[in-house]
């Protein structure tokens, strides 16, 4: 039992980890590494300079959308594991951490419909930027997509946990 629930508490840290990383870093779409776009800023890499340039991306619908559920996964990310933590010491023996696996499974829906939609509509989200056919996603963007089967998992995981002494 000890064993099993450092491993579902070490999933959902590195999991969370990696979900923050995911929204906050700057690489969901790349162009030739001199010019990259993420969910909140275009940038270009100046050579004279030798620094990057960014700007607040184009606000789309579908950009805001894909913020708002990537920061809404995060967020029931992060309160799982505090809801986690506190049932941990106040549920019965043999209760179900029902209410942690089902924040955390939205979590995953949330970042399953977040990078779907960019997925889908990169086209639409990055209009204004160069030709996307010279470009690729970025490795937040496969960040993304790895973080859903996790949350999904250690979501399932906690509704099939049951507390013992």
């Amino acid at each position: 039992m000890a064993s099993l629930l450092i491993f579902v508490t070490l999933l959902h840290l590195i999991t969370l980890a990696v979900l923050f990383i995911a929204t906050m870093e700057k690489s969901w779409w790349v162009w030739d590494g001199t010019e990259h776009s993420d969910l909140w800023y275009n940038c270009r890499f100046d050579n004279e300079t030798e620094a990057w340039f960014c700007a607040s991306s184009e606000e789309t619908d579908w950009l805001q959308a894909v913020q708002v559920l990537m920061v809404l996964s995060v967020v029931f990310s992060a309160i799982s594991f505090l809801i986690f933590l506190g049932q941990l010491f106040t549920i019965s023996k043999g209760g179900l951490f029902y209410l942690t696996g089902v924040c955390q499974a939205f979590a995953g829906l949330n970042a399953f419909t977040a990078v779907l939609i960019y997925t889908l509509r990169n086209k639409e989200i990055l209009e204004d930027s160069r030709e996307l056919s010279s470009g690729h996603f970025g490795y937040c963007f496969y960040l993304a997509w790895v973080c859903v089967p996790l949350l999904l998992c250690s979501g399932i995981m906690y509704i099939h946990l049951r507390k013992r002494e």
